[in-house]
């Protein structure tokens, strides 16, 4: 999908299979922990940062949580998750809520949660993002690519470039669409668009299989 679409039934067609997309990649990627922790990533944590107000903060369970989520939809690093799962508890509990303080301003946010070992710009913008999605998008490879061309520059300059574009698309978009929901559809169109090729390779390579499932049906 390319940013610069104006229909907005596109959009909502590609944020509305955002949850089969998480499906059908725990499943082809042998990703089994992917919808649980999706599950916890759009639905609990958002709740339970909700609940926290005035001064909401994290965990580090609950930041080591966060981790595995971007990492098991995205590329796997473990040592990123090594360092976050060794932070101190209080240390990550006084970040984060300094951090959430400092929206809506997302340079100083990011820059506060980014003092934390193996935390970059792309987990802060998760953790950011978990509690405003009116705010913060998530840094994730297919919306960075989507909104900035084939960049590989996980900035925090770049980042800022990044929320903005999709601040200004949500905002043409309508006001039920946040910057979080236009990465999410960015995210479920590349997806989608990836595992095409895959689903024809396996009908070519398995046609008596996939007879057998039409007769099923």
């Amino acid at each position: 999908m390319d940013f610069g679409c104006s229909d907005a039934s596109i959009w909502k067609e590609a944020l509305s299979a955002y949850p089969s997309r998480i499906e059908s990649l725990s499943l082809t990627k042998n990703k089994p922990n992917l919808l649980s922790l999706d599950q916890f990533y759009t639905k609990h944590l958002p709740s339970l940062l909700q609940q926290r107000n005035p001064n909401p903060f994290l965990t580090t369970t609950e930041l080591s949580d966060l981790m595995r989520w971007k990492l098991t939809r995205g590329k796997w690093r473990p040592r990123l998750l090594e360092f976050v799962e060794a932070l101190d508890d209080v240390v990550v509990r006084n970040v984060s809520e300094k951090a959430f303080r400092s929206l809506p301003d997302l340079k100083k946010a990011v820059s506060e949660i980014c003092v934390l070992k193996g935390v970059g710009p792309a987990t802060a913008s998760a953790v950011l993002a978990a509690y405003a999605p009116q705010v913060a998008p998530f840094m994730s490879d297919e919306a960075m690519e989507a909104a900035l061309g084939n960049s590989k520059d996980y900035t925090l300059k770049q980042y800022l470039i990044f929320a903005d574009k999709c601040r200004t698309k949500q905002s043409s978009e309508g006001d039920t669409f946040t910057p979080s929901d236009v990465e999410r559809a960015l995210w479920s169109y590349a997806i989608g668009k990836s595992s095409t090729p895959q689903l024809i390779e396996d009908q070519k390579t398995n046609p008596k299989r996939n007879s057998k499932r039409k007769r099923k049906n």
